[in-house]
């Protein structure tokens, strides 16, 4: 079977989702208004609240919740057979993923810009505020170390990427300024800039010399390095510290300088690198060597598929972008469902690209099966299989091997290192917020705050020993980083159906998904936590059963709270109307 067809339907349904269903859920659940005062002109402080044109921010937002989770997970989910992982792509795009990104923009603009959870506490109380906090604080550091641990190996694995990611820094700050300050416009600057990276990634492709290899300066693999590690592992150690002091830099500049006119030349990354593999797609119109079903699979798809593809379905990681930026740069509040479910769409585009690389890359079922021989081999070959297989697609345009794996390595990483800064510009707001309500005034202030994040996020990305040897936070974590991620958008989308509630309009949209979500997620850390992780378990993992421990129990506090609250509300109603 050609994949040209499954391209071809997924392409349907999200143009359909975005003209009607999307169009629906403004204009009769959400109920956007033209001539509503948004928090980026109330507050505008040319820091955080900038009103920024649409395109702009959808270029920003977008990027910022398209990392490497949407290739990742879809990549891994394949094991199970292309048609469940297409399926929930595609569906929970549509009326999961566009409902939940777009609402919380909506839900965050109606109240100030203030996030999502310290919207928990206007919602369902301060005690659920406190929890939801936490939950977002521990997802966040997660990010971070999941994040900078994909980096790190990719500019390890892929050396000529290094020298374009680097350069798209000074040229987004040039752009900033160019903009913000000499009133320009940024498409043409953004193109220039995306031609400039391009170009150099295709030189250091053939050029060693402008390839960035910190392994081949310590002598190679094997080789030592410093303070008693190998070379490889000195260059994982390297690449993170690097990493650290840029999102430092990064997540406490105002959002024009960097993060803005990064954002946009990455959303067009974004646009090249899906044309790329698309257009090659058609040009080579590879057959699916991929079973449709995995009948048998190791480990059940339910309900671990749900949150082996978070991002790419739902991800609460885009309620945080949504309410914790977004929002606090919206322009108009039309604008969101062009943000938010346009946003969504294009991350569902992203995963449904990622799942035909891989499952078109195999010369054989048999190949695929032996590579997907387990769903613990699934996990570790999943990003590595993507590249080779997006390289194969963009080699049909006539693009050499080599280069197309390191243009391919530079999109991946430049959306990743998006994820990484907002991430951390996230966690600085949380930090400060949780110094706030425990009267805790260094935590407070935005070095301590940002300093904290980013000593914690280095710390658990480098400090864990496992399979991967010295700095594998980032691979211990990515199991926990689908289901806690998962719960939060379950927990968003309560927030959401609740405000809705409140308002007197139908919430239906945002219950069912969330309800799905929430059992599928809660059922899925249940058995994770309880039976995998458990120190009585025959594999367990202290590191995953501590934090998902923490979060299961925060979760399911949450939801007694929110029903308690609920249940209340109703209860005073009768007594008035009594």
């Amino acid at each position: 079977m050609s994949a040209i067809w499954l391209a071809v339907a997924g392409g349907i349904v999200f143009i359909l989702g975005y003209k009607y269903y999307s169009k629906f859920i403004a204009e009769k659940i959400y109920r956007l208004d033209p001539n509503y005062t948004t928090p980026a002109h109330k507050y505008k402080d040319g820091v955080d609240f900038v009103p920024t044109n649409k395109f702009v921010l959808w270029g920003h937002h977008f990027t910022s919740v398209a990392g490497a989770a949407p290739i990742v997970g879809p990549a891994i989910a394949v094991y199970w057979g292309w048609l469940p992982a297409i399926l929930w792509v595609l569906l929970g795009t549509v009326f999961a993923a566009g409902v939940h990104d777009f609402g919380t923009l909506v839900l965050s603009v109606r109240n100030k810009g203030q996030s999502v959870g310290t919207l928990a506490n206007k919602l369902i109380g301060q005690r659920a505020k406190i929890l939801f906090l936490f939950i977002i604080l521990l997802l966040v550091l997660m990010v971070n170390a999941v994040f900078a641990w994909v980096i790190a190996n990719l500019f390890i694995s892929f050396p000529a990427s290094v020298l374009s990611v680097f350069i798209q820094i000074p040229l987004a700050i040039w752009i900033g300024y160019r903009v913000y300050k000499k009133s320009g416009g940024m498409l043409l600057p953004s193109l220039v800039a995306l031609a400039i990276m391009y170009g150099t990634a295709i030189i250091a492709s053939y050029f060693p010399v402008l390839q960035i290899d910190l392994v081949r300066y310590f002598g190679g693999e094997g080789a030592a390095g410093i303070f008693g590690l190998d070379a490889t592992s000195t260059a994982f150690f390297l690449w993170i510290i690097v990493l650290m002091v840029y999102v430092y830099i990064a997540s406490t500049l105002p959002v024009w300088k960097l993060l803005q006119p990064r954002d946009y030349i990455n959303s067009h990354q974004l646009v090249v690198g899906l044309g790329l593999l698309y257009l090659g797609l058609l040009f080579t119109n590879p057959d699916i060597t991929a079973p449709v079903t995995n009948s048998n699979a190791d480990t059940s798809w339910f309900p671990l598929l749900f949150i082996t593809i978070a991002c790419g379905a739902i991800s609460g990681f885009h309620g945080l972008v949504s309410s914790g930026t977004s929002s606090k740069q919206l322009d108009k509040e039309t604008d969101a469902r062009f943000v938010g479910y346009l946003g969504a769409i294009g991350e569902g585009a992203l995963a449904l690209i990622a799942i035909i690389a891989v499952i078109t890359f195999f010369p054989s079922t048999a190949e695929f099966t032996a590579t997907y021989s387990g769903f613990t081999a699934a996990n570790g070959a999943g990003l590595g299989v993507f590249i080779q297989g997006a390289s194969g697609l963009a080699a049909g345009l006539g693009i050499p091997a080599s280069v197309a794996a390191t243009i391919i390595s530079v999109i991946v990483v430049s959306f990743a290192a998006t994820t990484l800064d907002s991430s951390v510009r996230l966690m600085r707001y949380i930090i400060s917020e949780l110094g706030m309500e425990y009267k805790i005034k260094p935590l407070t202030k935005t070095h301590v705050a940002t300093t904290t994040a980013v000593v914690s996020s280095a710390a658990l990305t480098l400090i864990p020993q496992g399979p991967n040897g010295f700095g594998s936070g980032g691979y211990l974590l990515w199991p926990l980083f689908g289901t806690s991620n998962q719960l939060l958008a379950g927990i968003s989308l309560l927030l959401i159906s609740i405000w809705l509630k409140r308002q007197g309009r139908a919430y239906w949209p945002t219950i069912i998904p969330m309800a799905f979500l929430m059992f599928m997620t809660l059922y899925a850390m249940g058995i994770q936590v309880l039976t995998q992780w458990a120190p009585w378990a025959a594999q367990s993992d202290w590191l995953l059963f501590t934090f998902g421990s923490i979060i299961l129990v925060f979760a399911l506090w949450i939801l007694v709270v929110a029903v308690s609250s609920i249940i209340n509300s109703n209860q005073n109603k009768i007594e008035k109307s009594a």
